[in-house]
């Protein structure tokens, strides 16, 4: 079987549209031999913009992982686009809390492990996701065995890589900003 490694999916037509406005639209924008943007043209990997045991570095998210680790796990997931902020934070904290719990308790500790395979298979799948979006090597090992052992490190490495690299593309924020109301006064109508 021979792989293509030059596909591109073909455009999104909108309904509204036909296919020859949209064919003529498509000549005048793009040109023949444009590469498309999330292709990188070198295929070598990259480096990570920090190492995996670098968690103090950014010591918000650092506080954030060890504290809340559901909630760091889910705001990369949803930067990703690969689930939503509830959805990925519930699936998280079932993995990793509630089955680690009751593995430990209910095995007297034997089954310590079973839950960090759980966490980590689940995990692994977003990790590889953001190497191939900023084509980054596997490393310090495989995205399962990096999660299985270093889980809470990897989700603060895997959130230090998406501030570092998405720059102005409206980054996620571990703190909500939270606004005052408006100061509203009350006027008595005076009667004359």
């Amino acid at each position: 079987m021979v792989s293509q490694t030059n596909y591109v999916p073909p455009r999104y037509i909108p309904l509204s549209q036909s296919d020859a406005e949209a064919e003529a639209e498509a000549e005048i924008v793009t040109p023949v031999n444009a590469v498309p943007a999330h292709q990188h043209i070198n295929n070598v990997p990259e480096e990570w913009s920090s190492g995996i045991c670098a968690c103090c570095d950014d010591m918000q998210s650092c506080c954030v992982g060890i504290i809340c680790p559901c909630y760091l796990f889910s705001k990369n997931a949803e930067f990703l686009g690969s689930g939503t902020l509830m959805g990925s934070c519930a699936t998280h904290f079932i993995l990793w809390s509630l089955v680690n719990t009751f593995c430990c308790v209910l095995t007297d500790g034997i089954m310590w492990g079973l839950p960090g395979c759980f966490v980590a298979c689940y995990a692994c799948g977003y990790r590889r996701t953001l190497r191939t979006k900023y084509n980054l090597q596997e490393a310090p090992c495989g995205d399962f065995v990096t999660h299985f052992f270093c889980h809470l490190c990897a989700i603060c490495q895997e959130y230090r890589e998406i501030q570092e690299r998405s720059g102005s593309a409206n980054p996620p924020s571990l703190m909500v900003e939270v606004t005052a109301p408006t100061l509203q006064k009350m006027e008595s109508v005076s009667s004359k």
